[in-house]
Order: structure tokens, then C-alpha cells, then sequence
């Protein structure tokens, strides 16, 4: 059964209990079996199988009646294991908040929500800024437990407040000397230990300190930032259109102004899927992910130093998540997902790449396609009459000196082309 199929109105047992709940996921903390409720050790002590990770069953030991299970690698295994227990009496052992960034979020892909009884924790995040005075609603939460670091490249901007999760205890002289080598050294960085437990420590310092004399900490630490920046380093700002000199590129890149007309017209919305084609640099597709942390982008580029570039770009922006599909279109589109959105910024001639582009876009999905060069423009006429959408020039004209004094250049004028797929688009006729 998919979480759509769970009934809205499960019936509900005289003790509050939903008659068809069989998985109990508790969230505990460093202090262990001493803090949770009274139902949640319950929940941990009628269980015939127990579920966790090694330090989630040695914290609750002393409650564990039934079989206790440590999760194996990879996770799929365990969880087809938790699956074929269906109907018999299972916990699941989770760190603090089991639907922030833990398990439970993982487990109600399978599972619907009415077949679970859920005890959370706080959070890390949440014990993070209470130790700190930092309102959530204001800080940045990020979880780089087990994740690439260079997510938190996005998020580096004057003043922010950043609370990461890390993954083991070299992580925080790793941050410090990202954020050195930003020119971002003076931010005060906060290592909160083993937070809740008999063992929790909290030290403070500079980026630049902690660079100059790395250290290791425990294993469970999260790290409190202060961002303080000096000189260039940062992604630029939060709207798209960011400085082309920020990308790494062969002179094969769409130019800042155009490309936040661009995305502009390409619309993200949350959790769509963008398909960058002939991506250059991979501008396009680096700020669509930008936009939203539910986004998803996949560079289509046939050149492959220009993959390694897009890949260097994607690390430097903070969105190591961006696809990179190496190959020449339309053929490399074969194997990849559908998408809500297609830019085209090279190939725009190749009418069988068009076409597949029209048959395989989502219905309502958007498709924007920029041309420079003669044969392209006429493509994108032959585009808009038979589809019809906007076709438009974008002309920009920059100053630049003109002898001794300052004069007007042009840059290239771009035809765009802009389209929405019908609801009941059935391909060209």
C-alpha cells in the first residue's frame, strides 16, 4: 500500500490506538531510555523486533524485551526486513525528530501514515538553537550527514545563521577551512557535542582558527554558523541572473540577464524537474536548483570537459544534486526522467530534438528555447507557428568606451522562444 492509498478516517481503538498500526518509530536522544514518555518505552518494550542503528539499541538496552535488529548496509535490505513484518508488533529506534532528515521520512515511502504510531524527539537542530538562543524560523537547517559538504556552498551569504548536521568528527576543521578559503574566515563557528547526553560540550571560534589549528571532535556534533564575509567568495544573491564571472566557463554560457529572463520564464515550481540541453556551463540548471531545495535539473552537454566544468560549477553553487547526462541529443534523453521544464540553449536547428522535446515534456510543463544564429531563429519560427507560445527578441546594449568618451554596444540579440504544453497535446500532426 502507496501513502496515498492510507485512509484518511483510520478507525480508532478506545485507547486512542488506530486499529491497523503495527510500527511504533520513536525518537530518543543521547540521554537515552530515561527521557522518553511513558508510551514510547511501551512502544520500545512490547515490540517483538526492534529496529536501529547500534548506538539507538545500546541506548535503549534496558527496555528491549523483543529481538533487536541494527540496521545493515545498504538500508534497502533492512527495510524489505521491517516490511515482512507487516502486521506484528515493530519499533523503530530513530535520533531525535524521526521526520527531520531521519528515518520515519525514509520509512513513509512504504508505509502509510495510518499504520504508524510516531514519538518524536527534538531534533539536533532544535537542541542546537535552544542551546544557542537562534529562532528556527530564522537559522538554516542542513543536514550534510552523509551528503556531499559543498551543499553548504549555497548558503553562504553575509550574516546568515547556518545550523549543519555533519557526519563525523573531522567535519567541522573541513567547514573551516571551506569557509577560510571563501574569504569567510572571521565567521564564528559553534560545535555543539553529543548534545543531551552525559557527554555534550559546546566550544566556539573563528573559521580561520579552527583552519589554522584543526582538531577532531565527537562523532554526533552539529555546528552552529555565523557567516562574517570578507572580499568575494559568496554565490551572489537569491534572484537568478547571478554574475557570469562566479561560473567557470569556455565562453559557452547563457549571459546573466538573459538567463534570468530565462528562468523567469521557465517558472520553477516545487519539485519539478528541469532538462538543460546543450548546457554549456551549466548556468541554466545551477540556478533552477537555486530556486528551491525540492528541485530537480539534469545538464545534457556532449563535450566532456565541459561536464567536468558543469560538475566543478555545481560543487562551487552548493547544488551537488545537479544530474550531468553526457551525451549527444536527442538520443542521450532516452534513459532520463520526465520533466516539467526544458531549456534549450544549443541544438534548437535539430527539428528531431525539438519534437522529442514536445512529445516527452509533462503535460503543462514549460519549454524555453533561445536562439543566435540565423538557422536557429528560423527553427524557433517554424516552432511558434506550429505550435504557437511566445516568440520574442531580447536585445540588451551595455556602455563601453568609444574613443575618449563612452558609447552604447550591443550584445548578439536572442530570438526566445516560449511554450506550455496543452493538457491534450497529441504530437504534431
Amino acid at each position: 500500500m502507496s501513502p496515498s492509498d492510507a485512509p484518511s478516517d483510520a478507525p480508532m481503538a478506545g485507547d486512542g490506538q488506530r486499529h491497523d498500526t503495527w510500527l511504533s518509530i520513536v525518537g530518543i536522544q543521547e540521554s537515552g531510555a530515561e527521557e522518553l514518555c511513558e508510551k514510547a518505552r511501551q512502544a520500545v518494550t512490547q515490540a517483538e523486533v526492534v529496529f536501529g542503528g547500534s548506538r539507538h539499541l545500546a541506548l535503549t538496552a534496558t527496555l528491549i524485551r523483543g529481538t533487536p535488529i541494527a540496521w545493515p548496509s545498504p538500508l534497502s535490505e533492512g527495510i524489505n526486513q521491517l516490511l515482512a513484518l507487516r502486521g506484528r508488533r515493530v519499533c523503530v529506534l530513530a535520533s531525535g525528530d524521526p521526520f527531520h532528515y531521519g528515518i520515519g521520512s525514509t520509512l513513509s515511502e512504504y508505509i502509510p501514515a495510518s499504520e504508524m504510531e510516531v514519538f518524536p524527539a527534538p531534533s539536533a537542530f532544535s537542541l542546537a538553537c535552544a542551546r544557542l538562543g537562534w529562532p528556527l524560523q530564522r537559522s538554516r537547517l542542513l543536514s550534510l550527514h552523509g551528503r556531499a559538504m559543498s551543499r553548504l556552498n549555497g548558503h553562504l551569504y553575509q550574516g546568515v545563521r547556518i545550523v549543519a548536521l555533519t557526519s563525523d568528527g573531522a567535519a567541522p576543521a573541513q567547514i573551516a577551512d571551506m569557509l577560510t578559503e571563501r574569504n569567510m574566515g572571521e565567521s564564528r563557528m559553534t560545535v555543539l557535542e553529543a548534545l543531551d547526553g552525559p557527554h555534550e560540550h559546546i566550544v566556539s571560534f573563528t573559521a580561520k582558527a579552527l583552519a589554522r589549528e584543526p582538531r577532531e571532535f565527537d562523532a554526533l556534533n552539529v555546528v552552529a554558523l555565523e557567516i562574517m564575509q570578507q572580499g568575494e567568495g559568496a554565490v551572489g544573491g537569491l534572484a537568478p541572473g547571478r554574475s557570469d564571472s562566479l561560473f567557470e566557463h569556455d565562453g559557452q554560457i547563457t549571459r546573466r540577464d538573459v538567463r534570468a529572463m530565462t528562468l523567469g520564464r521557465l517558472s520553477p515550481r516545487p519539485g519539478e524537474r528541469l532538462w538543460d540541453i546543450g548546457a554549456g556551463a551549466g548556468s541554466i540548471a545551477i540556478e533552477w536548483l537555486l530556486t528551491d531545495e525540492s528541485l530537480e535539473a539534469v545538464a545534457i552537454e556532449r563535450d566532456d570537459a565541459r561536464c567536468q566544468r558543469i560538475r566543478r560549477n555545481a560543487d562551487t553553487f552548493g547544488v551537488p544534486r545537479l544530474e550531468i547526462a553526457q551525451g549527444e541529443a536527442p538520443g542521450v534523453l532516452e534513459r532520463l526522467a520526465t520533466p516539467q521544464a526544458i531549456f534549450v540553449g544549443g541544438g534548437v536547428s535539430n527539428m528531431a530534438l525539438m519534437a522529442r522535446c514536445f512529445d516527452v515534456l509533462a503535460p503543462g510543463g514549460r519549454l524555453v528555447a533561445n536562439a543566435v544564429t540565423l538557422e536557429s531563429e528560423l527553427a524557433l519560427g517554424e516552432c511558434h507557428r506550429l505550435l504557437g507560445g511566445e516568440l520574442m527578441r531580447l536585445s540588451l546594449e551595455q556602455t563601453a568606451p568609444l574613443g575618449s568618451m563612452i558609447g552604447w554596444t550591443p550584445a548578439r540579440t536572442i530570438t526566445q522562444w516560449v511554450w506550455t504544453k496543452p493538457m491534450d497535446f497529441q504530437g504534431l500532426s
